[in-house]
């Protein structure tokens, strides 16, 4: 093992508390969504943006079939869900980097 200095050591630190997506497996990480939105370009955050719209209203046509007819656990509707919010709140960031609210 390679012995780590200085911004190694803190890059690894700032790994470790990063914060923990529920959906990975445990001891993975993602970091904080600003620092990666900020990092990409506005090409790249419509493409995502897109993609994240399309997976909360297919999330929201699942959980209310699932409701309707009753056939998941509540377990499963509460991760559907918490998908579902996660997402919201990735479009919700994307949204307000490529459409700032600029008051004149």
């Amino acid at each position: 093992m390679v012995p780590r200095t200085g911004a190694c050591k803190a890059f690894a630190c700032g790994l470790r508390f990063a914060k923990t997506d529920p959906n990975r497996k445990t001891g993975e990480t993602r970091m904080n969504a600003r620092t990666d939105i900020s990092m990409k370009s506005d090409e790249v955050l419509r493409v995502e943006l897109e993609v994240f719209r399309r997976e909360h209203r297919d999330l929201d046509e699942a959980i209310d079939a699932i409701a309707a007819k009753g056939m998941g656990d509540q377990l499963t509707l509460q991760r559907l869900k918490k998908k579902k919010l996660y997402l919201k709140d990735m479009i919700a960031q994307i949204e307000d980097r490529l459409y700032p609210d600029i008051i004149a």
